[in-house]
């Protein structure tokens, strides 16, 4: 990140909503908007401290009594594969990975709808429309792409789109915003870790310390797969400390 200064930005809190993860509690967010000439570097020093972007805003949770999201990111030149990751990156070799302009697609969209129809049908996401999937994709005031990954092409034409990530580039990272993938071919198992693990091969071999995959919360069955990438880092009152 370079020396830049930016103006202090003004930030919300959101009214107290039921807390996706874990049944009984309420969640509340502190957000601020990225806007104006400096909205990147806003974007830089915020991510650093726990904030994740939706589109031109950004957030992180601010709820009463509750510390249970925390923030990781993986240190990338220290990644090491374990037996299942390195199954999964020989079985996905032949996957064509393309860094593509954040512009939506039919053929994106139609791959999220099976996606969250699959994991996620009654999440918050579930009756997302084409408009909304663009405002995703494409309202961005920082370095952002959409990470593609088709099957092998065949006589010049795109092979079969099985997965996508929407991801910020950052001076010290990557930083997977989301990702979504097919879950209904069973020749391709395991493509969100698939998908998690080359972003970090991928930024170590380009020199970036970290890939950020945004809020763990301990005990949750839903996010255990983001501590199975080692070293992790999570963001502590003191900091970013190194997992055990």
């Amino acid at each position: 990140m370079t020396d830049q200064t930016f103006r202090f930005p003004r930030f919300f809190v959101t009214a107290p909503s039921p807390c996706p993860y874990i049944p009984g509690r309420t969640e509340r967010k502190v957000f601020t908007e990225l806007k104006g000439n400096d909205g990147a570097a806003m974007h830089e020093a915020l991510a650093r401290i726990g904030f994740r972007r939706s589109q031109n805003v950004v957030y992180r949770p601010s709820c009463d009594n509750c510390s249970a999201c925390v923030s990781v990111r993986v240190i990338a030149p220290e990644f090491k594969l374990n037996a299942t990751q390195k199954r999964l990156m020989k079985r996905h070799a032949d996957l064509e990975v393309s860094a593509c302009a954040p512009w939506s697609t039919e053929e994106q969209f139609a791959l999220l709808r099976r996606y969250l129809g699959d994991r996620h049908p009654d999440g918050g996401m579930a009756e997302m429309d084409a408009f909304d999937f663009s405002d995703m994709i494409e309202q961005t005031p920082v370095d952002t792409v959409v990470i593609e990954y088709r099957e092998p092409s065949v006589d010049g034409m795109p092979g079969r789109l099985v997965g996508a990530c929407l991801t910020d580039k950052q001076s010290d990272g990557l930083s997977m915003v989301y990702s979504f993938y097919a879950t209904d071919i069973p020749e391709r198992p395991g493509l969100g870790t698939f998908i998690i693990a080359d972003h970090i091969t991928r930024a170590a071999a380009a020199g970036l310390p970290y890939v950020y995959l945004g809020y763990w919360i301990e005990g949750c069955s839903r996010m255990d797969y983001k501590t199975r990438f080692k070293p992790i880092e999570k963001l502590t009152a003191g900091g970013w400390r190194r997992a055990q």
